[in-house]
């Protein structure tokens, strides 16, 4: 059993029609090599430099022309998608907010719980944080997707909640802030999150000037499949089943582990 998956990795601007259109290139060319399932970055539609009220006067339900856009490419080019979004959350406010279109609608839904509060940015001036709450999965050609975002990549009971769910696939969509050492810590983390849960990570970052680059899908040992560098563009991989099932038979950390993540109230 395989999964033939694609991260996509742009650099969105604040032109939605103009970051869509790129979006639905990336995607067809994704298809065209057999992907069943694309996942976009965090803010995938729209991105502005700065945390400010122009995330919030562009924000869109997640029943808006975005969102259904989006949903529609999914419908005809046959692929699940998982994309980053800026949804309202009351007056002055948002959600990063993923979505997981599968079938022309929306089938999941992830809100960042974890605000990007760190290295000089505060995410927290305009975003609301999501409690944590029961993992929302989509299952595309035999596995079981789950979804983060961004900064979440930082807290590894973040992943781990999603593999106690099911989840055989992490799909991390990120606008992951350049700056000293954020290269080495994006991929340093990341194969960590897809060893110690011996699982495959799709993760599609923002490209310059707004994000660091280097999305790559990983396998359950934390191996490359395949990556984009600096620039824009694609990459695509197969998941193979046997694969997962033969790591998590030599390293069966899952099993052998002897605690529990439970969230924790935040004061």
């Amino acid at each position: 059993m395989t999964l033939t998956a694609a991260v996509v990795q742009l650099a969105p601007g604040k032109d939605k029609q103009a970051n869509l259109a790129t979006i639905e290139g990336h995607l067809r060319a994704a298809a065209a090599r057999g992907a069943r399932l694309a996942v976009l970055p965090e803010y995938a539609v729209f991105t502005v430099p700065a945390m400010d009220d122009r995330f919030v006067e562009s924000a869109e339900p997640l029943d808006g022309p975005t969102v259904t856009r989006l949903a529609e490419m999914g419908t005809e080019l046959d692929l699940t998608i998982v994309a980053g979004v800026n949804e309202p959350a009351g007056e002055g406010r948002i959600h990063n907010t993923l979505v997981g279109l599968q079938g022309g609608e929306v089938r999941a839904v992830y809100r960042k719980v974890h605000l990007y509060d760190a290295f000089g940015y505060k995410e927290s001036d305009k975003v609301d944080a999501a409690d944590p709450s029961v993992p929302q999965l989509l299952e595309v050609d035999g596995f079981t997707v789950g979804m983060q975002t961004c900064y979440d990549l930082r807290f590894p009971e973040t992943s781990r909640t999603l593999v106690d769910a099911g989840a055989d696939v992490l799909a991390l969509p990120a606008e992951w802030v350049p700056g000293p050492l954020k290269e080495y810590h994006w991929n340093t983390l990341l194969r960590a999150r897809a060893i110690e849960n011996t699982t495959y990570v799709l993760a599609a970052d923002q490209c310059a000037p707004t994000g660091a680059g280097n999305s790559v899908v990983l396998d359950p040992m934390g191996i490359a499949l395949a990556g984009v560098g600096e620039a824009a563009g694609i990459a695509v991989a197969e998941l193979d089943r046997a694969r997962l099932d033969h790591v998590r038979t030599v390293n069966p950390a899952l099993q052998l582990r002897r605690y529990a993540v439970n969230p924790r109230e935040v004061r």
